[in-house]
């Protein structure tokens, strides 16, 4: 007979249950967590194995969570300092309470946690704290950080493990000077000045953060543009109004050395054949994402990865090996989050011997930048470089009625279109609220829709929305409040 086990603070179990489990999910990010609530919904016998103290995983505790409570807090600063006086409201001698700003975005995520223990606990999801290692097919072994170990027995293993920053062999993480974004959500101060390596979603939102809040933040980016695989048009814009922002921007640099003294450290690159140097309080190496398995033991009971240290799965999210699946970023295609609870969601159907799927065609990656980049399906280059023909529609928010309302009009809709059907391939949005009105564009791709169909139907008035509605009209140049061309 088992003994029901005690719980702490944390939701994690303090005495080990010897059962066996339907499914075993190792890793708590979007998802692993996803995955248990859905296995849990369907009345498998689930366990959900976390290494760290809190469930969530980065994107909860030290990813997409804080941050974006830091981009909400740092943007309305920003506001209060530059556009309040435009709309009749006079503040004076606002200031920046930081301690006060990062106990918000810490609340915001022990809220978030609370959550997600709460959900495991009513999908009657059993939570182990502990290193999960795979020791043979249907058997993990769960160390404790009090060093206990002990081995449960599934029908299935599902690895979500996630993924971790890229670290520089020149710019090793120190966690002070040299700091990847975990280090960057939590600076005590704005840094006088922040170089950030690498101009993709990450270093582009934390830049913005910290610009807006008094930063002098220098962007280094080794390719020719910023936000690889968005609409190039709408990226150049983007930099464009960053740097009206205050951020300043060096394109075609390739970092060479960091080197750290007096807790400062000196960034030297090259750019065209020249020299650049640049004094840093703070580096932030943003250079992307790895597949995170370490001391998972997948390699040695079989598990197959690629080149990249990915994990190879089929389209049902199958390993190699007999029972153990995988998702996520572990696994190919976009480190997203919302891709991850799709695949959670899709792998969890197919072990219970039903059907799941996952559209990456409809999965939108997202900028969270003011204003904000979204992108979903092919831009238009990348049509051009399949050799599609395509129809593109266009509108600017400075002719939407409530963008001038807000007095919010940077930016544009952008639509991807097949010449021939009709049939949408890609959108694209740069606005505030780029996040939001961007799923409209994936519902519609996700059911194989055309411009037309959101040219014909009613959009409220006066609303953001409507942009999205003309910028689908103008694929065929019938938009109603610009000059169609």
């Amino acid at each position: 007979m088992h003994r029901r086990p005690e719980e702490t603070a944390a939701g994690f179990l303090t005495e080990w249950v010897m059962e066996k489990f339907d499914v075993v999910i190792i890793g708590s990010g979007p998802g692993g967590y996803i995955a248990a609530i859905r296995a849990g919904q369907l009345g498998l016998k689930t366990a959900l194995v976390e290494k760290d103290k809190e469930l969530g995983g980065t994107c909860l505790n030290v990813g997409c969570i804080p941050s974006k409570a830091l981009l909400t807090s740092s943007d309305h600063f920003v506001f209060v300092k530059k556009e309040a006086a435009k709309h009749g409201i006079v503040i004076d001698g606002a200031r920046v309470d930081l301690a006060k700003m990062q106990e918000r975005k810490d609340r915001v995520v022990k809220t978030f946690n609370s959550g997600v223990r709460t959900l495991m606990k009513t999908n009657k999801v059993t939570t182990f704290a502990g290193l999960a290692t795979i020791t043979a097919p249907g058997k993990v072994s769960i160390k404790s950080s009090s060093g206990e170990t002990q081995e449960i027995e599934t029908k299935n293993i599902v690895i979500a493990t996630g993924s971790a920053p890229v670290e520089l062999p020149f710019a090793k993480f120190d966690g002070k000077t040299i700091v990847s974004s975990t280090e960057a959500l939590e600076f005590t101060e704005a840094p006088k000045k922040l170089v950030v390596i690498g101009a993709g979603a990450v270093g582009l939102e934390l830049g913005s953060v910290w610009n807006r809040l008094g930063s002098e933040v220098t962007m280094l980016e080794f390719l020719p543009r910023i936000a690889l695989g968005f609409d190039l048009e709408l990226s150049n814009l983007l930099q464009r109004l960053l740097t009206a922002q205050g951020m300043t921007f060096h394109l075609d640099a390739k970092v060479s050395v960091v080197t750290v003294e007096g807790g400062r450290a000196i960034v030297a690159a090259t750019k065209g054949g020249e020299e650049l140097k640049f004094d840093a309080d703070k580096v932030l190496v943003s250079v992307g994402r790895r597949p995170f398995s370490d001391g998972l033991g997948a390699e040695k009971v079989g598990v197959e990865f690629d080149e990249k240290k990915r994990i190879k799965v089929d389209k049902h999210f199958r390993t190699n090996v007999e029972g153990i699946y995988a998702i996520g970023d572990v696994i190919a295609g976009p480190m997203l989050a919302h891709k991850a609870e799709d695949e959670g969601i899709a792998c969890i159907e197919i072990i219970a011997g039903n059907a799941g799927h996952v559209n990456y065609d409809a999965i939108a990656g997202i900028i969270y930048t003011n204003p904000e980049l979204a992108g979903v399906g092919l831009t238009e280059d990348r049509a051009k470089e399949q050799g599609i023909d395509v129809r593109i529609g266009k509108f600017p928010f400075r002719a939407n009625s409530r963008a001038l309302c807000s007095d919010d009009v940077e930016g544009m809709v952008k639509f991807v279109a097949d010449a021939k059907t009709d049939r949408i391939l890609g959108a694209h949005i740069l606005h505030h609220f780029a996040s939001e009105l961007i799923a409209e564009a994936v519902s519609v791709i996700e059911f194989g829709g055309s411009s037309e169909d959101i040219g014909r139907t009613c959009h409220s008035h006066p609303t953001l929305s409507e942009a999205v509605r003309e910028a689908a009209l103008n694929v065929e140049k019938r938009a109603l409040h610009i000059m169609n061309r």
